[in-house]
């Protein structure tokens, strides 16, 4: 499945299996699409519940445009090739739409990745 012509989106909707309560917990948020991968930047770092949430259990679901997605979430390793190109890629796309400067933001955040699985899933919405 080709996912280029969904990069453009504003936002894409994750959805995490609650810690604590084991429900689903939906958020909306920016993101970068590399190849079948999206990249998330968390500026409440390690205490989003987002964040905690993948950390329990990191099988998640994802909605582009409509269409969901299973995936996996993961940390991605600090320093490392992957978190700068995650970082500028994020960067790139919202800085020229954003009234602020996103660049502390860039570099503070926590990078998480979203590894979309092979297949659509069939979710309802």
């Amino acid at each position: 499945m080709d996912l280029e012509g969904l990069a453009g989106l504003d936002y894409c909707y994750l959805v995490t299996t609650g810690r604590k309560t084991g429900q689903p917990r939906e958020i909306e948020i920016w993101f970068g699409l590399q190849g079948r991968t999206l990249y998330l930047l968390s500026g409440g770092g390690e205490r989003s519940h987002w964040v905690r949430n993948i950390a329990a259990d990191p099988a998640v679901r994802v909605r582009l445009d409509g269409r969901w997605f299973a995936a996996t979430g993961r940390r991605v390793a600090p320093g490392m090739p992957e978190d700068r190109a995650a970082r500028d890629l994020v960067f790139a796309k919202y800085q020229a739409g954003y009234s602020g400067d996103l660049t502390d933001w860039r570099e503070r955040a926590l990078v998480m990745a979203i590894d979309l699985r092979d297949d659509e899933a069939e979710f309802a919405s």
